[in-house]
């Protein structure tokens, strides 16, 4: 009986994981460059780096920098919309807006809205002048219109925390500590997109796959086929990676590697 019970679990784990690893092309092109944090590339083949919380664009000829030492640890950048990127200190309670010069736009300080006290957990660009926000003291997704200076909250409270997030204009999308993945509209619809595997770190690629790494290497898992597939590389380490737009950017001491990658 116990052999069975070992047997069956070695299936079931099986069917988790594809059986053939998932291909790529070539490198397209490699930039060398030294840095912290690699934080992604956009439309525009600039790319985005961290040292020292100064935050960095290199197109591969130019170089611009930002830095805002007061604000402390620069927790999170949000390139979704290049000519207005958000940067998260979540220390300070605050974000900023930059444009594509990496001019600042806007500061925006939550600790000075005393008549509706907010403790930014996330954060990131919506549309129509918005921002996403999750206020852990109230465990709610909101949107702040930095015009109005006004919150329009979304969710009721929900329990657990978030472990991951990522937004475009139109969509919160996030991991919970217990590897439940939900999306939240501008209109305060939320759905669950099913649960992940352990990861490290991960990028959601849409409602139903996230490419992930684990154990130093890379992985594309579909819910809707509950399996995972090894996507093979040529480094055998890395430090940390980017998906947008069918370019996977792996990111190692040496600097970055794009490769054009086909997701099924």
């Amino acid at each position: 009986m116990k052999n069975c019970l070992f047997h069956l679990l070695l299936i079931i784990s099986g069917l988790a994981f594809a059986q053939e690893p998932l291909t790529i092309s070539r490198p397209l092109d490699s930039l060398p460059i030294t840095a912290q944090r690699f934080i992604g590339r956009d439309q525009f083949a600039n790319f985005y780096f961290v040292s020292d919380n100064v935050f960095t664009k290199y197109n591969g000829q130019r170089t611009l920098d930002y830095k805002n030492l007061k604000k402390g640890n620069l927790t999170h950048v949000d390139l979704h919309n290049p000519l207005l990127m958000l940067l998260f200190y979540k220390d300070f309670n605050s974000v900023i807006l930059l444009d594509d010069q990496l001019n600042e736009v806007r500061q925006i300080n939550f600790d000075e809205n005393p008549e509706f006290p907010v403790q930014v957990h996330a954060a990131g660009i919506a549309s129509q002048n918005r921002i996403w926000i999750y206020d852990s003291l109230k465990q709610q997704i909101m949107l702040f219109d930095y015009n109005q200076n006004s919150f329009r909250t979304l969710t009721p409270s929900f329990t657990g925390n978030i472990r991951h997030y990522e937004s475009d204009f139109n969509e919160f999308r996030w991991i919970d500590d217990n590897l439940n993945m939900y999306s939240c509209d501008i209109y305060g619809k939320v759905s669950t997109l099913g649960k992940v595997p352990v990861f490290t770190k991960c990028v959601i690629v849409s409602p139903s796959q996230i490419i992930y790494e684990l154990d130093g290497k890379l992985y594309l898992y579909s819910t809707v086929g509950l399996k995972s597939t090894l996507i093979k590389i040529d480094e055998k380490s890395f430090k940390s990676f980017y998906y947008k737009d069918q370019i996977l950017s792996i990111f190692t001491k040496q600097g970055i590697t794009n490769y054009k990658i086909s997701l099924p």
